[in-house]
C-alpha cells in the first residue's frame, strides 16, 4: 500500500498554505483521495505539489503550470509526477517567457537552437528524489520539517 500524507505534513514538507492546497484540490490541479473528510495525499500527489510550487516560486502563473501538466498527460499518458520520477530525468527548461521539456541532450538542442539568452533548468527529478530523501530520512530533532529546497541550474544557449 503506498504511503499516505495528511494535508498538514504535505504542508510541512512543501512550504505550500493550507488555503493553496485546499484550492489546488477544488480546482482538480492535485487531487488527494477522501479518507472520509481528510485529504489523504500518496507519494506522487506530494511531489506534484512540491514540483508545482518551485514552478510557481519562479514566476509561473498556475495557468501555464495546468498546461504543462496537461502537456505531460497527453503526450506521455502520465502525471508530472510519474513523468519525471524513476529512471528518467526531464527538465522543465524556460527561457522566461515558455516551458520546454528536455528528454535528452539531443533534443535541448534542438529547442536552444536558435535561443540568445540563458536558459533556466528546473530539475524536477531532484525535486522528487529530495522529496523523497526527506521522507526516508525523516526531519532532525528539534529542527521541525524545512520545506523542499530549490536547485536550480542554469544552461548557457549554444
Amino acid at each position: 500500500m503506498a504511503e499516505r500524507f495528511t494535508s498538514r505534513e504535505v504542508v510541512k514538507l512543501t512550504g505550500i498554505t493550507p488555503r493553496q492546497l485546499q484550492w489546488w484540490d477544488e480546482r482538480g490541479i492535485v487531487v488527494p483521495e477522501r479518507v472520509g473528510r481528510r485529504r489523504m495525499y500518496v507519494l506522487e500527489d506530494l511531489a506534484e505539489v512540491a514540483v508545482i510550487c518551485e514552478l510557481r516560486k519562479r514566476g509561473f502563473s498556475l495557468q501555464r503550470v495546468r498546461k504543462v501538466m496537461r502537456f505531460l498527460e497527453r503526450e506521455f499518458g502520465k502525471r508530472l509526477a510519474e513523468t519525471v520520477s524513476g529512471a528518467c530525468d526531464y527538465h522543465l527548461l524556460t527561457d522566461g517567457r515558455s516551458l520546454y521539456l528536455e528528454t535528452s541532450a539531443a533534443q535541448i538542442v534542438d529547442i536552444l537552437k536558435n535561443a540568445r539568452q540563458p536558459m533556466l533548468t528546473v530539475c524536477l527529478s531532484d525535486t522528487v528524489r529530495q522529496v523523497r530523501a526527506i521522507l526516508r530520512n525523516g526531519p532532525r530533532k528539534g529542527a521541525g520539517v524545512a520545506p523542499v529546497p530549490r536547485l536550480l541550474r542554469r544552461k548557457k544557449a549554444s
